[in-house]
Formats: structure tokens, sequence, C-alpha cells
């Protein structure tokens, strides 16, 4: 499947679907409790589903309540094409527990999510069905530009007032969304404003100056898709060197592939969980600790450091290691030879880690269209 960009100037999209609902009672849900609104993301990957119940405090939100299972809802997606029956009954399971937490706090705006393998499985618009049937939620599909914006969204507050040209990175299980975005003609106080305000859309609105998205691409390789696509090579290291070069292979069509960029003024930010991983293995983190990780910065050198140390370890090195996790072990592969690709490519020796992604996304572009978040810095 080939990647999904715009075309057109500066390669934004047009909009013509009509949107989605955006906001989904539970079936009963209780009355809210007093004080402020509170807000639900929730973002049902290719691997995870996972869920954040907020509510806004000053120009950030404070987490209430959150939620994260390994559902592996894209387990035989690649050969069939459809979502099996096993993989969406443990996806049923988990989202009976987001519609219990949701009810629990008396939530009632929200946005509930569903990303690559869901656009990809056949029957994928029977399984949203079942979903309300089951469980009284209603989970919508977004399209590729949608997740890269909400990516792009949850990474402001990580925006360098220095930074000029912005990559964001987005590995997810199904897919890899990149955007870069032109920050030069935003005054550098106002350049994690800017980046907040495309919860409005990637064209730029108002006269005062704005972000310009470039260009964006959706790869249809993810951690597990990728995986997917040489599982029949034996040898580690040779699995982890084509992984590598087949997804700079998909990135041809994206326009600053091959562009003239200076190192001064250029950041990227790479938002998964294969880049906090690679950052905690880094620290030595034997438990997770996202006050260490988020915001992190790391030089090439080191993280071709730990993917060297994670090429030596091998498959049952990495699946005992306690930096990595049971439940990552089977996919850092793939992640790393993603980053590293992107690392190989663009003129920066450094990358900041986001602990973030489509559900903090999800909250600031809730809080932001209805202006309960106060002004920033979104620090």
């Amino acid at each position: 499947m080939a990647p999904e960009r715009p075309r057109g100037e500066d390669a934004i999209p047009q909009r013509t679907a009509k949107p989605q609902p955006r906001a989904v009672e539970p079936s009963s849900p209780r009355t809210a409790p007093a004080g402020p609104q509170l807000y639900a993301a929730l973002d049902l990957g290719t691997n995870s589903c996972r869920m954040l119940i907020a509510q806004p405090k000053g120009s950030q939100f404070q987490v209430v309540d959150s939620f994260s299972k390994t559902v592996q809802l894209g387990v035989g997606l690649e050969a069939s094409g459809r979502l099996s029956r096993a993989s969406m009954g443990r996806t049923i399971q988990a989202l009976r527990i987001c519609q219990k937490k949701i009810e629990k706090h008396g939530v009632s705006r929200m946005r509930l999510v569903a990303t690559e393998a869901c656009r990809r499985a056949r029957n994928s618009r029977d399984f949203m069905r079942q979903i309300r049937r089951e469980t009284g939620l209603t989970v919508e599909i977004i399209a590729p530009e949608e997740e890269a914006r909400l990516a792009v969204i949850s990474c402001a507050p990580l925006v360098s007032r220095r930074t000029e040209q912005l990559l964001v990175v987005d590995i997810g299980g199904g897919s890899t969304e990149l955007v870069w975005i032109d920050l030069s003609a935003v005054p550098p106080d106002d350049r994690s404003r800017a980046i907040m305000r495309l919860h409005a859309g990637f064209t730029p609105k108002g006269d005062r100056p704005s972000a310009r998205v470039v260009d964006w691409i959706s790869v249809p390789l993810g951690v597990a898709t990728l995986k997917d696509q040489f599982a029949d090579v034996e040898d580690d290291a040779a699995r982890f060197a084509l992984m590598s070069w087949f997804f700079e292979e998909n990135l041809a069509s994206f326009s600053p592939y091959n562009a003239e960029n200076p190192r001064a003024g250029f950041q990227i930010i790479g938002t998964s969980g294969t880049v906090t991983t690679v950052a905690a293995s880094f620290l030595g983190l034997r438990r997770y600790d996202r006050t260490k990780v988020d915001g992190l910065s790391m030089t090439s050198d080191q993280i071709d450091s730990v993917i060297r140390d994670y090429l030596q370890l091998g498959p049952e090195g990495r699946r005992t290691d306690p930096r990595i996790g049971r439940d990552r072990h089977s996919l850092i592969m793939s992640g790393a030879a993603i980053l590293q690709a992107l690392m190989r490519i663009w003129p920066t020796d450094r990358l900041s880690v986001a602990d973030r992604g489509l559900r903090e996304g999800l909250l600031y572009a809730q809080m932001s269209a209805d202006g309960v978040l106060g002004d920033g810095p979104y620090r």
C-alpha cells in the first residue's frame, strides 16, 4: 500500500468529506462532579488501546484517569485484510473498561478515534457497529491527515523558540506520520502557540504569522506492519537493515526528503513507544519514568548506541530486558529501524523525545476549540 499524502500547493489537502461527530455520550452517564468539565480522549491503534480523562488547567490539562492496554488489533491484518475475531474480542474487553471509567467520571465531552488498522480492515465498519452495540461508545475512524495533525498538536510544548524548521514524527503500530512545518515567519515566543493553533487545520487562518505545513505523509508502515513485512527473514541484523532501507524507500515522495536544510534552527520531535523506549534504555531505566523521558534530547550517536545494544542482545535478550518491557520487545527493532532511517536522512544530530501523542492531541484540540485553555506558554 502506497503512502498517503496530499497533492497541490504546500501539500495541503482540500476537505470534502463531512466531518463525523466529535462528542459521544456513553450509555447512562452519571452526573459530572463539580468543578472544571472533564474531557476524554481514546486512541485505538494497531497495537494498543489507550485513553486519558483530563480537565483543563491553565494552558495545560491535568490527567484525572488513564487506561492503556495492548490489544494487538492488527494481528493477522497484513495477510487477511480483516480484523480477527480474537483481536476484536480483546479490544471490546478493553473498551468496556474505558466505558466504565467514562461513566464513573461523568464525562460528556470526548473524542474516541481509531487509526490505521481500522482504516485498512475490510470489516472495520462492522466492528465499529459492534463496539457501539456492546459498549455504548462510538469510535470514529480518522483520516491520516487528522492523525498527523493531532500528533503535531500534542508536541507543541516541546517546540523550541529557536526552531525555524520542525519535523514531527509519530511512529505508530500500523503507520508512521511525518509532518514538516516552517516556523520561520513566526516570532520565537509564539512558536509553541502557532503549533497549537493547527487544531483548526493545516491551512493557516487569520492574519497573524502562522506555522506553515510544507508537507506531510502517512506511510502505512508502523512497528507492527513493518515487522510483518519481514517476518520471513531469520537473521536478526539482516532483518533490521532491510526494514530500515524499506522504510526509507517509502519516503521518496515526501518533498523535504532531498531538500537542503541547515542544521541550525531545525528540530525533530519523535512521539511513539519506540522513541520513549529507546530513551528509557539510554537512561538505563528499569522502571519507566515519564518525567525523565518526556522532553529528553538525544544525539544520533546515543540513539545508534542503544540500537547496537539491542542488536547485540538478540531476540531473547530483548525479551528479558527490563528497559524494553514484555509488551514491546517483539516490536522494538522495527520501530528502531524506522527511527534510524529518519535520523540518517535529515540534517540534525539531535532528537527531542515526546511521551505524548494522539490522546494528548485530542485533548488539546477539544479544549482549544472550546476556549477553556489559558494563554501559553505551553510548558
